[in-house]
């Protein structure tokens, strides 16, 4: 395997960076949402959403496979709150049927890659 491909700590890790893409993705998202829902759903989608790379992270630094593992289910739980409030805001017209089909096909990507981590942990 080559140094450069090997895991020395959490930033290596695909699903962590796959994790800060989708932080990026809906924090310009939410930029175009209505100011009324700053302290919101906006707040409630950019807390879900820094909470998957956070928690992928923190399980990575843990010692224990076990540990880890119960920090990816964490993870998978944002995701999943996530994707509610993401479905949530197209009905409220604030995300558009295009925009809301993309992120929920980087979330379900995202899950799936964690889901196979923890299959292998």
């Amino acid at each position: 395997m080559d140094s450069e491909k090997k895991i020395r700590n959490f930033k290596d890790l695909k699903i962590w960076q796959r994790g800060v893409e989708l932080v990026k993705v809906v924090y310009q998202t939410t930029n175009s949402f209505p100011s009324t829902e700053t302290y919101g759903i906006v707040s409630q989608m950019r807390r879900s959403v820094v909470s998957v790379p956070s928690n992928i992270a923190e399980g990575f630094m843990r010692r224990h496979n076990k540990e880890y593992k119960q920090f990816l289910y964490i993870a998978l739980g944002s995701l999943a709150e996530l994707e509610t409030q993401i479905i949530i805001s197209e009905q409220l017209s604030f995300l558009g049927s295009v925009q809301c089909k993309d992120i929920v096909a980087d979330i379900n990507e995202l899950n799936r890659m964690i889901t196979g981590l923890i299959k292998c942990l």
